[in-house]
């Protein structure tokens, strides 16, 4: 018993998560199965209704994937500063395009997003590409969101276009989903830059801070971290954006952690947010909303979060903690515009001993979260029988994939969450084909993870590759 709740409680310092039902609950064990092959042409075998492969290996850091009107996998490649093109059945990859002014880190910088036009391939169509990334202003560390032409016959992206340039970001929680909505509006997230936390520790989170209309006029986006923005296809701000406080922008909602996760079931908007030693996040991202962060975490409940502003320490001791700041409780802020999650994973109590010494060095992989990294939708006519008309959620921590029904209506979340396909890796991101037979899951090339055996291990099975998991 013990061993099944440290296989599931942990992932914290890599890419901080959490999840749990919305009472505290003790986490569900996810379903384990041997280490996952290494060879591209190797079966994996992972669920016994499943037959399971890798597509593709040695990517350099796959981050975003999206099935195209072509029926080809368009994938960024964070690392590799790259837009790549991979045939679903064959692995066969075609380079689009290597942009050589993105700045790279080990772990949240590069090349991110990524969004197809609505009209892409059609009669008439400029076939615009839209991307997002990472670079360096100076000594100052920006993002932006640029947009390609496809040249079809040359199977090239070319004539690279500034959409919205000046976007805040750091080393850290970037977020970087891009995404179009059936408005023809791209929504893109940003997160609060790691700020509060490591080698930000006194950097003080933004994520309440909303730009003045002076700021907007001057295009000066830098209160623009922690929230969803919502633009034109030009990067214009749209007519009917929401008034925060007196003045309309580039910004949906505010009050995000790290949300990395972002898709439309219908007309609603979810996503999917990391959290910080607990309480990871499935939202419905609703115009003008405050999601709370980072005066709390999952539900206003006080329990087991505290926000401590560590930017207001006087002493800031060379150790990294200080003591003259002290925690203010989720009941403590007030607003009237907060919007609770819809669902949090793992909730716990303020009874939880965060220092268990159980996982060793890497402690905070025992933490209630799972780090989930993109979520996709699971349509009601879908082959795999009890995913359809369900959410899937992609676990960094725990190489799973997490599956939340949904209502009719699809406006809500419902039932048991279950998990599948838990394997050494970090699932990144993950496309469900067009016939709902297979699920795409691209991986992390390193980082921790808790292991099918119920250990920690920085030894992945399929760093970079795509794996699939086909219904049989």
């Amino acid at each position: 018993m013990k061993k099944s709740l440290i296989a599931l409680a942990c992932a914290f310092m890599l890419h901080q998560g959490a999840w749990a039902e919305n009472t505290p609950t003790t986490p569900t064990p996810p379903t384990t199965a041997p280490a996952v092959a290494t060879e591209p042409s190797a079966t994996l075998q992972l669920e016994p209704q499943f037959e399971t492969k890798v597509l593709i290996a040695n990517l350099n850091a796959p981050w975003e994937m999206v099935w195209g009107a072509d029926n080809y996998l368009w994938v960024t490649e964070r690392q590799g500063k790259s837009i790549v093109r991979i045939h679903p059945e064959t692995g066969e990859k075609d380079v689009l395009v290597t942009i050589e002014n993105i700045h790279v880190g080990p772990q949240h910088e590069g090349i991110l997003g990524l969004a197809l036009a609505p009209d892409f391939l059609q009669k008439e169509s400029k076939n615009y590409v839209y991307t997002a990334y990472t670079y360096l202003n100076g000594e100052n560390e920006q993002a932006k969101i640029v947009r390609f032409e496809y040249d079809v016959e040359g199977k090239k992206l070319h004539n690279e276009t500034t959409i919205l340039d000046g976007i805040p970001a750091s080393s850290d929680h970037n977020a970087g989903r891009l995404i179009f909505g059936k408005d023809g509006k791209l929504y893109y997230t940003i997160g609060d830059n790691g700020n509060n936390q490591f080698k930000r520790l006194y950097n003080e989170i933004e994520s309440q801070r909303i730009p003045t209309a002076d700021e907007i006029v001057k295009g000066d986006y830098t209160a623009y971290a922690g929230s969803t923005l919502r633009l034109n296809a030009d990067g214009t701000i749209p007519e009917d954006n929401p008034r925060i406080n007196g003045v309309k922008s580039h910004i949906f909602t505010y009050g995000h952690r790290n949300h990395q996760g972002l898709v439309f079931v219908g007309d609603t908007l979810y996503s999917s947010e990391q959290g910080p030693s607990t309480d990871d996040e499935i939202n419905i991202l609703k115009a003008g909303k405050n999601y709370g962060w980072p005066h709390i975490a999952g539900f206003q409940d006080d329990q087991a979060y505290q926000y401590i502003n560590h930017s207001l320490s006087k002493t800031r001791p060379a150790d990294g903690k200080p003591q003259d700041v002290k925690g203010e409780k989720e009941s403590d802020w007030q607003h009237a515009d907060f919007e609770a999650p819809v669902k949090t994973f793992f909730t716990v109590n303020n009874q939880y001993n965060f220092n268990d010494k159980t996982c060793g060095e890497t402690a905070y992989i025992c933490w209630p979260t799972i780090a989930p990294a993109s979520i996709t939708y699971y349509p009601k006519e879908g082959a795999i029988k009890g995913w359809q008309h369900a959410l899937i959620v992609s676990s960094l921590k725990n190489g799973s994939l997490y599956v939340l029904p949904l209502n009719a209506d699809g406006k809500n979340v419902r039932g048991d969450v279950k998990t599948y396909f838990h394997s050494n890796n970090r699932y990144r991101t993950t496309v469900v084909s067009p016939d709902g037979k297979k699920i795409y899951v691209a991986t992390d090339v390193k980082g921790n993870v808790m292991g099918v055996d119920g250990q920690v291990t920085n030894q992945l099975a399929n760093p970079g590759s795509i794996l699939v998991f086909e219904m049989k």
